[in-house]
């Protein structure tokens, strides 16, 4: 995880002691998320960090398509340093992330708190 993003995940465990992390260093499976977080309603989910100056979004191919292929249950967390602001995008939307930037409307626009409540609210639906 590169340096911002490592400040990023501190100060998400910071306000999220009742979540439990763990880092997914992986560089043998290209597009892997940054962090496992296992809610407090008791499942799983992915979350990929990102740290940006400007209004695009780096991702990588990779992580678009693991993205895509997972459905329902991973999220991008997104620093906006030059904004002042977090966004929330549901993973299922990433695609469009790597396309628009931050011209895409997120799931949760404004304090890190407020992308962590909207964390604790979620709970995935089974599909069918």
């Amino acid at each position: 995880m590169a340096r911002p993003e490592s400040k990023l995940y501190a100060d998400l465990k910071k306000i999220t002691k009742d979540f439990q992390w763990t880092r997914l260093e992986n560089w043998a499976s290209l597009g892997t998320p940054d962090l496992l977080g296992f809610h407090p309603k008791k499942f799983f989910f992915t979350l990929e960090l990102k740290v940006t100056k400007r209004n695009k979004v780096a991702l990588s191919p990779h992580q678009v398509a693991w993205h895509l292929s997972r459905g329902l249950g991973s999220f991008v967390l997104v620093h906006c340093i030059h904004l002042k602001e977090y966004r929330l995008y549901p993973g299922s939307r990433i695609e469009e992330l790597f396309r628009l930037g931050l011209n895409l409307e997120p799931l949760v626009l404004g304090s890190l708190d407020a992308c962590a409540c909207s964390l604790r609210e979620f709970v995935p639906v089974p599909e069918v």
